[in-house]
């Protein structure tokens, strides 16, 4: 007879969250309040430019500039959905607090990373997203194979650039350095 095998609780993961505004007052803002909740960074990129899509221009204008964060507390994935609800609540404070003349000043992107992948949380529902919780959905947006992370066919064309993936590579070896593994 086999023996079922129980569920057990995921392993920390390392969280990380995309900020992109064309406004650097915004993404030190967004800044300042992810680190009041979720402590240090660990990793931060630079700024990215992002212009692979014209998507976001009518409502956050143009010349966006993205900057991804990495935390160092680690979090349990199933807080993903948790989270991008607060990330919603904060854009839309920022949103109505700021003087901006964008519908959406600010975007921020929460997701987390392991070993083997990287993903990211979203309100939108595709047939390769997986419901969480409380209308956010799970997109693989990237996994880690033959040595380089690699896209699926939805993966957005900003995460397959080589300097991106260059910032994941980094934050995978903290992650596998951390004693949470």
């Amino acid at each position: 007879m086999l023996a079922m095998e129980l569920p057990s609780p995921h392993r920390p993961v390392l969280f990380v969250v995309s900020a992109f505004s064309r406004h650097e007052d915004a993404r030190l803002w967004c800044r300042e309040r992810l680190t009041q909740r979720f402590g240090p960074t660990v990793l931060e990129s630079e700024l990215f430019d992002f212009s692979e899509t014209g998507y976001y221009e009518n409502t956050m204008g143009v010349d966006l500039k993205l900057q991804m964060l990495a935390f160092e507390r680690p979090i349990d994935p199933a807080e993903l959905a948790a989270i991008k609800r607060q990330t919603i609540e904060w854009e839309q404070e920022y949103q109505a607090t700021c003087e901006h003349p964008e519908d959406r000043p600010l975007n921020l992107d929460p997701g987390y990373l392991t070993e083997a992948k990287f993903v990211l949380a979203t309100t939108k529902d595709r047939d390769h997203r997986l419901y969480l919780a409380d209308g956010v959905f799970a997109e693989l947006t990237l996994h880690f194979q033959r040595g380089q992370w690699r896209g699926r066919e939805w993966t957005y064309p900003n995460y397959l650039r080589d300097d991106y993936r260059a910032f994941l590579s980094r934050c995978r070896d903290y992650y596998r350095s951390c004693k949470v593994n």
